[in-house]
């Protein structure tokens, strides 16, 4: 797992509104690692992914990215504070038991409401 800057994620004037948002968990085989984010639109970002838009940091490692896990339809500033509980972890087990057990994600939700 690696924790990375938020250079690239919106400015902070965007973060004044309440937009939906997704952490979303990555998985690269090439490299037996996994990215962990958060954003306001999946599609793009996933998009951004696959299209290697980030030039500097973890993601650029690998070209294999798969969708690992998403929690979804998040208020942006819960969404970050999931981010980084899961990034807290550090743990491949921790993300594995949370695809695995649906009520890890749902108590991470009620916990950062």
């Amino acid at each position: 797992m690696r924790i990375h800057s938020d250079e690239h994620r919106n400015p902070p004037s965007s973060q004044k509104t309440k937009a939906m948002a997704t952490v979303y968990i990555l998985f690269s085989s090439a490299i037996n690692s996994f990215y962990i984010e958060s954003c306001k639109n999946i599609e793009q970002r996933l998009k951004q992914h696959k299209e290697h838009s980030f030039n500097i940091g973890f993601a650029k490692r690998a070209s294999d990215w798969k969708i690992y896990f998403l929690i979804e339809n998040l208020e942006y500033q819960q969404a970050r504070k999931i981010e980084k509980h899961i990034k807290n972890m550090k743990s491949k087990i921790y993300l594995e038991n949370l695809k695995k057990y649906s009520d890890i994600s749902a108590k991470l939700i009620l916990k950062y409401t």
